[in-house]
């Protein structure tokens, strides 16, 4: 708002997408080294009888959150990650579909975004 050109403005905007876009992926990227990461300590309570069964859910779980998140790589309906957002239960799913809802909104912002491409000065 401080510049009146708007070849600036424009310039500013897309670099503020840009930079935007950029934090997202950096979100994921987060994201997705925290879920394939083992908790640590998580098991210290658990006996040596049940050990091996809660291992063995956790592995399960992770094996269904990389399924998610291929099934949501496949979704580009925003109303339709809404929906599959009420119907999660684990905190883990809800997290991946919030992310993925925020990433299909970026997109559709890049996408309405025009091109910028310098104009050609005519000899005149």
């Amino acid at each position: 708002e401080a510049t009146l050109d708007l070849a600036e403005r424009r310039r500013i905007r897309s670099a503020i997408r840009e930079l935007q876009r950029q934090e997202l992926e950096r979100d994921e990227e987060a994201l997705a080294s925290k879920r394939f990461r083992p908790e640590r300590g998580s098991h210290r309570q658990d006996d040596k009888e049940n050990w091996p069964r809660s291992r063995h859910l956790e592995e399960e779980q992770q094996t269904a959150l990389a399924a998610l998140s291929q099934q949501l790589e496949a979704i580009t309906d925003v109303e339709e990650l809404k929906k599959l957002l009420r119907a999660a239960g684990e905190y883990e799913e809800r997290k991946l579909i919030r992310a993925a809802i925020r990433k299909l909104r970026a997109e559709e912002i890049e996408g309405e975004a025009p091109p910028l491409c310098p104009r050609t000065a005519s000899p005149g």
